[in-house]
């Protein structure tokens, strides 16, 4: 079943066209990974996703509803998380304060109920012990995964990575990507703007890959890897998989 639909899905900064007609579908529980050169439309194209980038023209259904044309957008917000490659975490409140916070103000849990889901949230995650702790007294890779455990708090069906392991070093990136991985066997619903093509291999169900506004290629991991005669993947896979 789609629970993500676009249709020729145009956006365009000053006279800068950054998504040239992108018709994407994406089905419940599928993992996605979007790969593709900077400034090829990746990120804009996912904030497009939940309306915090307004589209030119074109069309964006999630779970059936008109995203484009929405009057109840935090509705939809709230069944489409959004993971930033910065962690975005309050700087004046604890980790289980941030994980807690929007149980609370949108869900509407009592307190108790909200300080348990945060728990439990940072235990899948692994670091419910330093849930106590403030965003600066956590590591980078700890933050990223905090702040995947506060978007998983409104229990959303369609997660949007945005880059999460971008701003971190090595080690810290494979205790994100454990998570990830953990994320995907539970069926849930991903979408995930990365540069980590082994993550990618491993992981997704599709690759997308993105240049100048467009999707160019859509495959399974090993077709896309392996098989693929587009030009422009094959330069861009050729230089990515030197690193």
């Amino acid at each position: 079943m789609s629970v993500l639909v676009t249709r020729d899905v145009h956006k365009t900064f000053g006279t800068q066209p950054v998504l040239n007609g992108v018709s994407f579908t994406a089905d419940k529980s599928e993992v996605i990974a979007i790969i593709g050169p900077s400034g090829s439309g990746k990120s804009t194209f996912l904030r497009t996703l939940n309306g915090l980038e307004k589209v030119d023209r074109g069309s964006i259904k999630v779970l059936g509803r008109d995203v484009a044309n929405a009057t109840d957008l935090s509705r939809i917000r709230g069944k489409v998380g959004f993971v930033f490659q910065g962690f975005n975490l309050f700087s004046h409140l604890t980790i289980l304060q941030n994980v807690m916070l929007a149980p609370i103000r949108v869900l509407k849990l009592k307190r108790a109920e909200a300080e348990r889901l945060a728990l439990q949230l940072l235990s899948r995650v692994g670091i419910a012990e330093h849930a106590g702790k403030y965003p600066s007294q956590i590591s980078g890779g700890q933050q990223q995964r905090a702040a995947i455990a506060r978007t998983l708090a409104l229990q959303p069906e369609i997660v949007l990575f945005d880059e999460p392991t971008s701003a971190l070093d090595p080690e810290m990136t494979a205790e994100v990507l454990d998570v990830l991985r953990e994320l995907a066997k539970s069926g849930l619903t991903m979408l995930v703007v990365t540069h980590e093509m082994g993550f990618a291999r491993e992981v997704a169900s599709r690759i997308v890959f993105f240049d100048q506004g467009k999707i160019v290629a859509d495959d399974q991991p090993r077709a896309f890897f392996e098989n693929s005669e587009n030009p422009r993947l094959k330069l861009f896979l050729s230089r990515i998989l030197k690193h």
